[in-house]
């Protein structure tokens, strides 16, 4: 299968281009340079012999009708900003190309219009649109305008509803564990639970030269010795992931006692409860490290993202698909979201990750290997005819 591996990500590169900026990969939601997206994969799909449309969320939808239970395969057409040329579009590629070689199958490739939440700060609005989730206070926040721009109609919604019996989506790791491991593809059997939440340490600012140590209130260093606890919690179990990625300091002047931080946290677990407890656990050390050295911290609860499993008998017969294909299975959590966990709550769902060369995704050097398409290829052909 290596020459159709090496039209997969050929597609995958040629699409890439089809940017809002030049000299690097930024396509979000329902974006001019979508259309050639469309366009591309679409002469593709009607060539594997499928029925293409546009629905009212601006997903790319190609269908063939046959007997027997419908499979869907897809992933997200949109990117970060100066994204690389896999992430997400990979997933649709190789829908296609299974669709085309397996004639005849029940099939239907769906290329979500967005997943990654850039345009409007509201992610996966193609997969929620498919499963009815798409709510019209979300559509009131400006999507709804840009859907109609497009020319498509916010009133036809219901209509994309997704009629299958299984939905598997193949993506790029995002990771370095195959790597590491040596394998080319891995099974995800669920996707961490997520919680987010912001963090500011309210102190007092003043002159760097003439507060003694002992007689400050200074919100940086409290913020610091609590991101070393986020470190440290984070370190004490394999599967918890915690992070602080963002910091704002006030007012952010080398001679000045820094006087308000705001700091960012992101905690994620297979286990809610595991979860839960740990972000209880790191705002009560938040507490306690302001308690001692005066400063005041208020907490701003977000995001709170349940584990999402994969469907036990799709995972057991993707497992068994990569066995029959030659290769080592590996099963493993999703440390990203993916649409396959919007999509799981409703329509029984399997995902195969890819390895990713360096573990590198959000970046303009992200990449594939062609042994790896061809072994995801061979696991997807498997899958479909169930080994």
């Amino acid at each position: 299968m290596s020459a159709l591996a090496d039209r997969v990500i050929a597609t995958c590169r040629e699409i890439a281009g089809f940017s809002e900026e030049p000299g690097r990969t930024t396509r979000t939601f329902l974006s001019p340079p979508m259309r050639d997206v469309h366009r591309v994969l679409g002469e593709w799909m009607r060539r594997a012999g499928m029925r293409t449309w546009i629905d009212a969320a601006g997903n790319l939808r190609g269908i063939r009708t046959g007997f027997g239970p419908r499979l869907a395969i897809g992933s997200h057409l949109d990117t970060v900003p100066n994204a690389g040329p896999f992430d997400g579009i990979l997933g649709v590629v190789l829908g296609i190309a299974l669709a085309e070689m397996t004639g005849g199958v029940p099939i239907e490739v769906i290329g979500f219009s967005e997943e990654e939440g850039v345009r409007f700060g509201v992610p996966f609005i193609g997969s929620r649109a498919v499963v009815g989730t798409l709510d019209e206070a979300t559509l009131g926040r400006g999507i709804g305008d840009a859907i109609r721009v497009w020319g498509l109609d916010p009133a036809e919604m219901p209509a994309a509803r997704i009629e299958c019996s299984a939905y598997l989506e193949f993506h790029i790791e995002q990771g370095p564990v195959l790597e590491e491991l040596g394998l080319p593809v891995g099974i995800v059997e669920g996707i961490l639970g997520q919680s987010r939440a912001a963090l500011t340490f309210e102190g007092q600012a003043n002159h760097a030269g003439t507060t003694p140590l002992r007689l400050r209130r200074d919100a940086l260093a409290a913020a610091a010795e609590w991101i070393s606890r986020v470190e440290c919690l984070g370190l004490s179990d394999p599967q918890l992931r915690a992070t602080v990625g963002s910091i704002h300091c006030e007012p952010n002047a080398g001679n000045v006692i820094p006087g308000m931080v705001r700091a960012s946290l992101d905690v994620r677990h297979a286990s809610d409860d595991r979860r839960h407890r740990a972000v209880r656990a790191l705002i009560d050390e938040a507490g306690e490290i302001g308690a001692r050295r005066g400063v005041s911290v208020h907490v701003e609860n977000g995001l709170d993202q349940p584990a999402t499993p994969m469907d036990a008998g799709l995972t057991a017969r993707l497992t068994r698909a990569v066995a029959a294909a030659g290769y080592a299975p590996h099963v493993m959590m999703s440390g990203a979201g993916h649409d396959a966990m919007i999509l799981a709550p409703v329509i029984p769902s399997a995902m195969l990750f890819l390895r990713s060369p360096g573990g590198l995704s959000h970046h303009p050097d992200e990449s594939v290997l062609p042994e790896d398409v061809d072994a995801a290829l061979e696991t997807g052909l498997r899958f479909i005819c169930d080994v």
